[in-house]
């Protein structure tokens, strides 16, 4: 049997070993006895900056994205005056869809449609023509003029939109300008009148819109071409050329440069143009028949898509499709649509 012996420890060495043992042992009673305290929030607590942005959707009339908010309100289409004293126009920069249509004397006129960026001004503001509510019906929303034959304002007021009209204002939504002379003169408050009809609804969709100019019809399908030259009458020949560098369509008028009223020249993402039938029912006052069908060409992004129109009703939205019946999609943006009469009227494009 083995023994194992110890030694005992020395008096000297124990009192080291109780001289740290007690320290050790006081300092963890007061820890188990006293926890530190938990610190508590302040009485005001943490707030967060972040706003959730507002929810993005598509421009029902430019095809863009935009905040749902901002799109909370009708459209304006105006009748704007394209007479050389009334140029240049004011705002017309900024509409999303502009509809250029013959009447008397072998002149141009606009119905100029705003929702997406509605100015402070549009105009000149002129009558109304028998074409008109067939054209604005499909938009809904308010019908700015200056009057017309009593035979057009009882068509436009059979419509299924809003009229302002400059004879019976006496609210100041209209007024004249200084710097040009009347009739081509007559200014329209157009964001102050949009705001004064919020209980109108937004415009629907017109046209189907493709995600980027390369996926639109006339991209995917069409062909290059350079200029757009479409002939009304002997008075008006309106035209585009294709800016490659600055991705958009600029506009001629009578082979000049069009400019807006800041000198700067009259752009288009889409231009459409519409083979249209002339009714003569009124007399020197042309209507351009919009209820019907007939030839179109689509140009986006520097290419053009021969297609066909088609506008079932009054406030049916005019449908295009191509030659295999395919619903054309134009590229996000603002559309120029010429409606160039069929008899009289020419459209020529160059590669």
């Amino acid at each position: 049997m083995k023994v194992i012996q110890t030694r005992a420890a020395s008096p000297r060495r124990f009192g080291r070993i109780v001289a740290v043992l007690i320290p050790a042992l006081l300092l963890t009673a007061c820890s188990g006895a006293a926890p530190a305290p938990t610190p508590t929030p302040s009485a005001s607590g943490w707030e967060s900056s972040y706003a959730e942005p507002d929810p993005v959707v598509l421009a029902p009339l430019r095809g863009t994205e935009v905040s749902a908010a901002a799109l909370a309100h009708p459209s304006l289409a105006a009748k704007i005056d394209n007479h050389e004293a009334a140029r240049p126009q004011a705002g017309l920069e900024r509409a999303d869809i502009v509809f250029e249509e013959l009447v008397e004397g072998g002149i141009t006129r606009y119905v100029a449609v705003w929702h997406s960026d509605v100015p402070d001004e549009v105009g000149p503001v002129r009558s109304i023509r028998p074409m008109d509510p067939d054209i604005m019906a499909p938009f809904g929303g308010i019908a700015a003029y200056s009057g017309g034959a009593q035979a057009f304002l009882d068509l436009i007021k059979a419509a299924p939109v809003f009229s302002v009209i400059f004879d019976y204002d006496n609210t100041g939504i209209f007024t004249r300008t200084s710097t040009k002379s009347a009739p081509h003169n007559v200014l329209l408050q157009a964001k102050e009148v949009v705001g004064q009809h919020t209980d109108l609804p937004a415009p629907a969709q017109q046209f189907a819109y493709a995600p980027s100019v390369a996926a639109s019809s006339a991209m995917v399908d069409g062909t290059p071409i350079s200029a757009i030259n479409t002939r009304f009458s002997t008075s008006r020949w309106p035209g585009w050329t294709w800016d490659a560098a600055a991705a958009v369509y600029l506009r001629l008028q009578e082979g000049a440069p069009d400019l807006d009223g800041n000198g700067a020249q009259l752009t288009a993402t889409n231009v459409v143009t519409l083979r249209v039938d002339i009714d003569n029912k009124y007399g020197a006052i042309p209507k351009t028949t919009m209820i019907g069908s007939g030839e179109a060409s689509v140009s986006s992004g520097g290419q053009t898509l021969n297609a066909t129109w088609v506008k079932d009703s009054q406030a049916a939205p005019i449908r295009l499709t191509d030659a295999n019946g395919v619903t054309v999609r134009l590229a996000p943006g603002n559309t120029w649509i010429e409606l160039v009469p069929t008899a009289q009227g020419s459209i020529e494009l160059l590669p």
